[in-house]
């Protein structure tokens, strides 16, 4: 900045001057604003996708104070108080959201994420059919309606919407898995050895599916397989012992969770 320049219009007269201010702080002042927009907001987000999630909210509240416009702030704030263990705090922050943007559908699935963890099915049912509506080829809605189908005990119903979501995103395992422990509530044993096998092939070491299929095998009295499955599975991930781990958060059907305690108890 050249300020002998300034001073010029100073003896020029002070309009001149006032003139200049008002040139120079509308082309400088949004520039500075909109970066320290965009940092203050990655530094929220980076501090929430490395899980420090108490330093995260504080960044979020403190981003959402000068900037409370912002849809996807309210969102993310939102996820945040939601593993913090403030259910109700993230419906209401995905309510702003939605207000702000009513558009943008991702703030409709974590909603329903909060709903489900308050048991509010039907609430959270609503949300995911809406996103549907608009996308149905959304496999995370699709995916979150099959478990509130389950949760409903809907299981042939929640065993297509793990279809659905499975074949939106192919890579997406979990899907197939969950597909799998449908057609095992069901009682269709074959179908589900079938598709837990095959996701073993495609990936060996995904605890879900060889839980799976050691207590599907135990079911069928293929003692030798089972065995060999579990000690797999509960290397890779131990939760899969905890019976209300399985049931309330990974959210199997109850056959295949009580066939499966039944192995562990005689291990």
């Amino acid at each position: 900045m050249n300020w002998k320049k300034i001073f010029k219009f100073l003896r020029a007269g002070r309009i001149y001057f006032f003139a200049f201010l008002i040139i120079y702080f509308v082309n400088i002042f949004p520039t500075y604003s909109l970066q320290n927009r965009e940092q203050l907001f990655q530094e929220a987000l980076e501090r929430s996708s490395i899980g420090e999630f108490n330093i995260a909210l504080n960044k979020w509240n403190m981003y959402l104070d000068i900037y409370p416009d912002d849809s996807a702030a309210y969102s993310n704030r939102g996820n945040v108080r939601l593993i913090l263990g403030d259910p109700k705090g993230s419906i209401e922050d995905q309510n702003y959201s939605i207000k702000i943007d009513p558009n943008e559908l991702d703030p409709y699935i974590n909603r329903g994420i909060a709903n489900e963890s308050l048991g509010l099915w039907i609430e959270a049912k609503k949300d995911y059919q809406y996103v549907i509506s608009k996308d149905n080829d959304n496999y995370s809605a699709l995916y979150n309606l099959g478990n509130v189908e389950g949760s409903l005990s809907n299981w042939e119903e929640a065993r297509n919407l793990f279809y659905k979501a499975s074949e939106s995103n192919t890579g997406f395992p979990m899907a197939r898995s969950s597909m799998a422990l449908a057609d095992y509530q069901l009682g269709n044993l074959d179908n589900a050895e079938k598709e837990l096998r095959k996701l073993i092939r495609k990936y060996p070491t995904f605890a879900d599916a060889r839980a799976a299929l050691t207590a599907l095998q135990w079911a069928k009295s293929k003692f030798g397989e089972a065995e060999s499955n579990w000690i797999a599975a509960v290397e890779l991930d131990p939760r899969y012992a905890q019976e209300d781990w399985l049931l309330d958060v990974r959210r199997w059907p109850p056959n295949p969770s009580s066939d499966l305690m039944k192995f562990i108890a005689l291990q």
